[in-house]
């Protein structure tokens, strides 16, 4: 074994930063959960965060977003720590963020840095990395501050905190323009087989229900819970990147198709949003879109408003007709009696409190979910022969049979169908006639 696999290299120190205005209105999230959320982010890609700070500051300064004395003073406590990388949770200017690695003799990335580096580290599919890659040469195409490294390096990420060629050199952006060019028709590409995909799937109509959540409200453990999968679920920022779809069976028997999407975060860089509006679109399509929070959260009505933002951007809120359950995860990390107030203050199906990691709840979610597509399906009566065996299978297997009665000759069976399969199911008897 390598001395490379016996020592692995120590994590990056690094420094997190969340400046505040202090005339500022106040908004949904203090400043402390702020800058708690940019060090979780950091820790996310296994930095090593020896101080996270607060900057108040009475005015933003063009050239270094800090006034002097906050920049002096930081700049004695990056030597002392040996810190590498300052990590600011803001939208730094090109001439703010060179001017602080000036200062501070470190690399210095912004929130919209940091998410990139994450979400490079993170995709595993080749859409996925399409995506993130395409964000990120839009990014450093408006900079032309960063060598186009990204490339040749062995680990994730886009070259923000390090790696081979390190060298301060300009992004050519001829060849950056041709990237982008080739990544976008990829893209299309990516998209029209994702659209072929959702065909098939209507030939063979499966509802689908989409999960949707601020990043780590747990939408993967759920997603685990109700189809015994073995999806990647972390106590961790994006923990998983690229989109999940399994099939599985309702309480009535009726399948769907499941879907577990990327989690939303403040402030979600734009076009990253635009990036992945291809995965997106598995919730735009959804039958019913499940919004998980995480219920225990001291920020968690912020962080729905987040989720709620982009659902709306995307048109798959209820104002543009889709159906949208939230769920409200981790009870189990409430003080008994304010899980029973919860419990007690929700009046209809529009919210189920549930705990993904002890199944309370579970089972409730799935009821309703059954509730609202049957709601969506018309009841039909059917008298088959008893020798039309493979027709009446048909029926059990898409659709939910309400009642049967039998004679010597029929069955008559009352089902709930969706009218697409009671179409196809008119046709297939028209076939075999």
């Amino acid at each position: 074994m390598s001395e490379g696999h016996l020592y692995p290299a120590p994590a990056m120190r690094a420094l997190v930063l969340s400046p505040v205005l202090r005339n500022a209105p106040a908004g949904p999230r203090t400043a402390e959960a702020r800058l708690e959320e940019a060090a979780g982010l950091a820790r996310a890609i296994d930095l090593d965060v020896v101080h996270g700070e607060v900057v108040r500051l009475s005015r933003l300064r063009p050239s270094t977003l800090l006034g002097s004395g906050a920049v002096e003073r930081l700049k004695a406590l990056i030597e002392a720590e040996e810190i590498g990388l300052a990590v600011v949770d803001w939208a730094l200017t090109p001439v703010q963020q060179r001017n602080l690695e000036k200062e501070w003799s470190c690399k210095v990335i912004d929130r919209r840095g940091l998410i990139l580096e994450i979400f490079g580290a993170r995709a595993r599919t080749a859409e996925g990395k399409l995506q993130v890659e395409l964000a990120s040469l839009s990014f450093q195409r408006s900079r032309l501050v960063r060598s186009w490294t990204h490339l040749e390096r062995q680990r994730g990420g886009f070259g923000f905190l390090g790696g081979p060629g390190e060298s301060q050199l300009e992004i050519d952006r001829r060849l950056i323009e041709q990237r982008i060019a080739k990544l976008k028709k990829e893209l299309e590409d990516v998209k029209r087989t994702r659209g072929l995909q959702r065909k098939a799937r209507r030939r063979v109509p499966l509802p689908v229900v989409a999960l949707v959540g601020y990043t780590n409200a747990g939408k993967s453990t759920l997603f685990n819970a109700l189809t015994k999968s073995a999806v990647v679920a972390r106590d961790q920022l994006f923990a998983t990147l690229d989109p999940t779809i399994r099939t599985m069976k309702l309480p009535s028997g009726r399948a769907i198709a499941l879907s577990d999407t990327v989690g939303f975060i403040s402030e979600l860089p734009t076009d990253l949003v635009a990036a992945f509006r291809a995965t997106l679109e598995e919730v735009v399509e959804a039958d019913i879109v499940l919004h998980l929070r995480d219920i225990a959260h001291p920020d968690s009505s912020a962080q729905a408003l987040d989720v709620e933002t982009v659902l709306r951007d995307l048109e798959a809120d209820p104002l543009h007709g889709h159906t949208v359950i939230e769920v409200l995860n981790k009870i189990d990390l409430l003080p008994v009696e304010e899980r029973e107030k919860l419990k007690a203050r929700i009046r209809d199906g529009n919210q189920i409190p549930v705990s993904a990691v002890t199944g309370e709840g579970v089972d409730g979610l799935l009821a309703e979910i059954d509730r609202r597509l049957a709601l969506d399906r018309g009841t039909t009566r059917y008298r088959l022969r008893h020798g039309e065996g493979s027709a009446i299978a048909w029926l059990y297997s898409h659709g939910t049979v309400l009642e049967r009665r039998d004679d010597e000759d029929f069955a008559y069976l009352t089902v709930s169908l969706d009218a697409e399969e009671q179409a196809r199911f008119a046709r297939l008897q028209r076939d075999h006639a």
